[in-house]
């Protein structure tokens, strides 16, 4: 079999690029070890920032998302009792996020790939990339028990975080920046609707908490808990408990309960993987970068990876330049880690840590306190989740 670009991973990231690929003319491959249904239905990230949705809807792939998304223009903090709403539009010209999972996006880019594009392959395993740094790359792999290998001209992984795409980096050719902490979320899905219209982030003497949503029917919400913590360890009832507890405030909100449909523990986890780029090889997404989710970048940061590559190969194709392949990682990661440091900011501001001192409460009070009473600092936190400039 030979293409293009051969893409390990059909999660969003493989998906949008192959998307954007196919309108540029530019042939292309996906292999993707799951299966279809499996794909479309492992819950991971909801929040889409403004630039997302663009790239969506120009890519056509956003006309459900326009129909049942729920555009945000702001999240509201809570400490000490208090609420404070940041206001999106306000503070960046317009922009905004808007609640649409990506189980949804994926389910959208697979019907118009297997509709328009060219050949998406499920339960197809990538054994491993060979060749990166010559003209030839081949991606050998399983398929219905069968051994095939997919040649191309360029290969990218979009395997995440435990695919073989990275391993194919040469020793000693790689740095890797990494942070792991010391808590995690439990996440609960909820069949009532959300008790508030947007998103609360919530910073208690107990730990974090997040209300968030999938639809105007379903909540999703998490607690701060410890790392290594079993989800069937804690009861409906306690989970609701806590969380009402952490989300109390002074002027009578009320936290509406409902069935609990999903349990589920994250781990938090910094890591970013330097170069982004071996060769004929290019990482994007999980596979390149993980971030912890209180900044709801992980996603977007993979449309980000995917529209800078899509760029650069019909950059190629149409004039014989490399320039922006080879600028490819310099460009990915310096927004990359702009979204590390705001992920990392999010997350030390609002979580509170097993070894915190009265001073570390101090100073996340003061940080609070800051955003709440400062415009300057509520913009540089409204730019930042509503997103950088893609590219």
């Amino acid at each position: 079999m030979r293409t293009t670009v051969g893409i390990i991973g059909a999660g969003p990231a493989g998906l949008l690029l192959a998307r954007l690929l196919h309108r540029a003319g530019i042939a292309s491959v996906v292999l993707e070890s799951r299966d279809r249904a499996y794909v479309e239905q492992r819950q991971r990230a909801g929040i889409l920032e403004q630039g997302t949705v663009d790239v969506l809807r120009a890519a056509g792939a956003g006309e459900r998302m326009d129909r049942e998304g729920l555009r945000h223009d702001g999240i509201e903090l809570r400490f000490d009792r208090r609420r404070h709403r940041v206001d999106f539009p306000a503070l960046t010209g317009g922009r905004s996020v808007t609640v649409y999972a990506q189980t949804e996006v994926c389910k959208d880019l697979i019907a118009l790939q297997l509709k328009e594009g060219g050949p998406l392959l499920f339960e197809a395993e990538a054994l491993a990339v060979e060749g990166a740094g010559s003209d030839r790359p081949r991606i050998p792999f399983r398929h219905q028990g069968r051994e095939d290998v997919l040649e191309c001209d360029y290969v990218v992984g979009c395997d995440g975080f435990w695919g073989v795409s990275r391993q194919a980096f040469p020793a000693g050719t790689s740095r890797v920046f990494e942070r792991s902490y010391p808590y995690a979320w439990l996440g609960v899905l909820a069949d009532v609707p959300p008790s508030h219209d947007e998103l609360v982030y919530a910073r208690h003497e107990r730990g974090f908490a997040l209300l968030s949503m999938r639809s105007p029917a379903v909540s999703r919400l998490y607690l701060q808990v410890p790392a290594g913590t079993d989800a069937g360890a804690w009861s409906d009832e306690e989970i609701w408990d806590e969380l009402e507890r952490r989300f109390e405030t002074d002027d009578g909100w009320r936290l509406e309960r409902g069935p609990l449909t999903q349990k589920s523990v994250t781990p938090m986890r910094s890591f970013v993987h330097e170069p982004m780029r071996h060769g004929r090889l290019f990482l994007a997404g999980d596979a390149a970068h993980i971030v912890p989710p209180t900044g709801a970048k992980g996603l977007n940061l993979a449309v980000g990876d995917v529209v800078t590559l899509a760029r650069a190969l019909v950059r190629e194709k149409e004039t014989g330049s490399p320039d922006l392949l080879d600028a490819y990682s310099a460009t990915c990661l310096r927004r990359i880690w702009q979204a590390e440091r705001f992920s990392y900011d999010m997350t030390t501001l609002l979580h509170r840590a097993p070894d915190a001192t009265a001073f570390d409460v101090r100073l996340q009070r003061a940080r609070l306190e800051r955003i709440a009473s400062s415009r300057a600092a509520e913009t540089d936190l409204a730019e930042a989740y509503t997103g950088l400039p893609l590219g």
